[in-house]
């Protein structure tokens, strides 16, 4: 899903920031058309939008070459989309479902909140993805102070916090000198790093929204007010596990003593002793002592008070490899990495995320401001007569998920509840029941209850929707180039990608016709083999010399070896450059891995084969055949450019 993202971002150029939401409304451009294709118009608006959103900072762009390139560029683009939707590609439900999916990703910064716990564990996964790296200071206030002490707290942060920004103070001494973290004397407000379900929810949401190098506004927590320093940013470590063995320090121990015994236990894992029977003989974490000092997973700030030990954990890269002994305020350790354990997927992870978030503040903190600002909003009024009502036609056939309503009068007519005025009626909500009920073990009329709320709800979110579109016309334009970018992805696909990669006819044909363009320098045919260990290479040998593909391709996979095959210029390959430039099979090492090298062929320059060429040939094949299509599509659908539109685009986009 998130390759095939990408890529309708590459192809309709739709960059989703957090800017659009916070933007500043413009007075919209005068409506003309620059173009129809088939009768249906582009306006000169759309186009001026893309075109300065897709070639921002590039003043280079915007003459009147480019912009006319780029004008015929999207004309083929609508030609293409148009092909597509009299295809039927939009009418799909595969096409619904996408489309859905990628709005409901662009309405999240326009949205006042997230939707309830599946956006909360989507919002919450996503931050998963990435680790901060924060000092604070915190200045408390009690969860029930009084207006007066609450005011008394904030005006003291946002004191400290002028004085920062205007450099009067650097953050680390002033969280030592006024935090109100008993920690902050020692760590100067510094938290290292951590990421999302580590600490209070409105101080992460904070730290995630704000940028490296900046402050943040106060922000307030059942501590009290605190300001977040964002020191760095980097994506998930994901955990590791380990084992150690530790020789402990403290309680009137000697510590120089400590010392020289785990150097002494490092020199022997070194001479070959099992690192199993040393952790038995010598290590003093008894939790662990007794099955080899192997330690649950954890990952980064589950550590935050062993700040060494979780430095050392994360600094190892390969499963099996022993640190050099450290100290921790514990004592003395050597350290083993077992494994790493990178970040599961969504799907993996949504049940028990799902359950985390359901017992976190952040699932509550949505729901009460959900139902109290959004029905506010929209100027709820509900029937409570009527809805009395039709929440007693509910019967056990709910709980099967086939319920259906028994005749209710006028249900056309009369009104459950408005949005806005907009009126809703029994029969509007009895038809969402009905299609939307599921299998439950629920009271039934406390899901019908439930299916009501959802009810408003997805109304609710219709009309913001409407809001949304009517007061921010960039996300109209953007949906609308996501909506254009799935029927563009799906159209490519069928009559340009797969054939290119699939047609080996036309493939032969095309390179037939041009194969003066494809050319090469000095080339060797090669294949590689290589692992971290030297073990297979006398064995495989024989079977390279044989030429026994199916036992050369059943040894790879039953020792699990590496390969890479194709055409190389000397100088593309290091390993090329450590061996004799001729037909061979030649053993080297090369940055710790082992490589058997088969050097088929040292062809001389000059035109390449088709086997070689084929990947380029692919490339421009698949050019020829989107340009010969293009020229049908142009034949088919009228296309008509309005050279009053034109001008206008022109003179616009030329003043920037």
């Amino acid at each position: 899903m998130m390759i095939r993202f990408a890529i309708l971002a590459l192809l309709c150029s739709a960059t989703i920031t957090s800017g659009f939401a916070q933007g500043k409304k413009q007075k919209s451009p005068k409506k003309l058309n620059i173009f129809t294709v088939n009768k249906q118009p582009v306006t000169t608006e759309e186009f001026i939008y893309l075109y300065k959103k897709n070639h921002q900072n590039k003043t280079e762009d915007f003459t009147k070459e480019k912009i006319e390139e780029y004008l015929n560029l999207f004309i083929n683009f609508k030609l293409k989309v148009e092909e597509a939707k009299k295809r039927g590609y939009d009418t799909t439900k595969a096409f619904a479902k996408e489309f859905n999916q990628y709005k409901s990703e662009l309405q999240k910064p326009y949205l006042p909140d997230s939707k309830l716990t599946d956006s909360l564990v989507r919002l919450t996964y996503d931050r998963m993805k990435e680790e901060i790296r924060a000092s604070h200071i915190l200045i408390n206030v009690k969860p029930d102070a009084s207006p007066e002490d609450t005011l008394k707290a904030y005006n003291k942060i946002m004191e400290i916090r002028n004085k920062i920004v205007s450099g009067q103070e650097d953050f680390a001494n002033a969280a030592a000198q006024y935090s109100e973290d008993p920690s902050a004397k020692m760590n100067l407000g510094n938290l290292g790093y951590f990421t999302a379900m580590q600490m209070v929810y409105p101080f992460e949401s904070a730290a995630y929204n704000t940028r490296i190098g900046e402050i943040s506004q106060p922000v307030r927590t059942r501590f009290g007010y605190h300001i977040i320093y964002v020191a760095d940013r980097r994506p998930a470590r994901g955990e590791v596990e380990v084992s150690h063995i530790m020789i402990r320090t403290g309680d009137n121990k000697d510590n120089e003593k400590a010392k020289n015994t785990i150097f002494d236990i490092y020199d022997e894992l070194r001479a070959g002793v099992k690192w199993d029977d040393l952790c038995k003989q010598y290590s003093e974490d008894p939790g662990s002592k007794d099955n080899g000092g192997r330690l649950r997973q954890f990952g980064v700030g589950t550590m935050a008070s062993i700040p060494e030990f979780e430095r050392v954990a994360f600094s190892l890269t390969k499963p099996g490899e022993i640190s050099d002994p450290f100290q921790t305020q514990y004592g003395w350790h050597i350290m083993r990495l077992e494994r790493k354990i990178p970040l599961a997927s969504f799907e993996d992870l949504n049940a028990s995320l799902k359950n985390k978030v359901n017992r976190d503040e952040r699932v509550q903190v949505s729901k009460q401001v959900l139902a109290a600002k959004l029905r506010k909003q929209f100027q709820f009024t509900e029937q409570s007569a009527v809805k009395e009502k039709v929440l007693a036609l509910a019967d056990t056939s709910l709980q099967k998920g086939q319920w259906k309503a028994l005749a209710y009068p006028n249900a056309s007519k009369e009104i459950l509840y408005s949005l806005n005025s907009k009126q809703y009626t029994v029969k509007d909500f009895l038809e969402y029941a009905q299609k939307n009920q599921k299998i439950n073990s629920q009271p039934p009329a406390k899901y019908l209850e439930d299916l009501y709320n959802h009810f408003v709800d997805a109304n609710i979110l219709a009309l913001q929707e409407e809001k949304i579109m009517h007061e921010n016309p960039e996300y109209t334009y953007l949906l609308k180039e996501y909506y254009e970018g799935i029927l563009l992805f799906e159209i490519m696909e069928k009559e340009v990608w797969n054939k290119a990669s699939e047609d080996s006819v036309g493939q032969h044909r095309y390179y037939d016709a041009h194969t003066a363009d494809y050319k090469g320098g000095e080339r060797a045919r090669a294949s590689f083999y290589f692992t971290a260990s030297n073990g297979f290479i006398e064995e495989l040998r024989p079977l390279l010399q044989a030429g026994d593909e199916k036992k050369i391709q059943e040894f790879v996979a039953q020792h699990k070896l590496k390969t890479e095959s194709g055409f190389y210029k000397k100088e593309e390959k290091t390993i090329l450059q450590k061996v004799p430039w001729a037909s061979g099979i030649y053993s080297v090492e090369n940055n710790g891995m082992y490589y058997l090298a088969w050097l088929k062929d040292i062809l001389p320059p000059g035109n390449m084969s088709f086997e070689e060429a084929r990947p380029a040939v692919i490339s421009d094949y698949q050019n020829y055949l989107e340009k010969n299509w293009v020229e049908q599509l142009k034949k088919k659908y009228p296309v008509k450019v309005n050279e009053k539109g034109k001008q206008y685009i022109l003179q616009n986009l030329q003043q920037k």
